[in-house]
């Protein structure tokens, strides 16, 4: 279980985790890892949207995609 309680304290946080710690998982293995960063870093543009704009459902749905990131 998740121990933050908002969706506005969660998704900061799953923002750094892929970006500190997925992203850089994927950069070294190469170009096999290509695809997969594409798509986190579009979800990260959208998560980055979502919070600025205060839309909520959007900054739902994406760290429900973050979420499912793993090395």
């Amino acid at each position: 279980m998740h121990d933050v309680n908002t969706v506005g304290e969660a998704l900061p946080r799953e923002m750094a985790r892929v970006r500190d710690e997925v992203v850089p998982a994927y950069e070294a293995i190469g170009v096999s890892g290509a695809f997969a960063l594409a798509l986190m870093r579009a979800d990260l543009d959208r998560a980055a949207r979502a919070l600025a704009e205060g839309d909520t459902i959007a900054m739902i749905e994406v760290l429900t995609s973050l979420r499912e990131y793993t090395t």
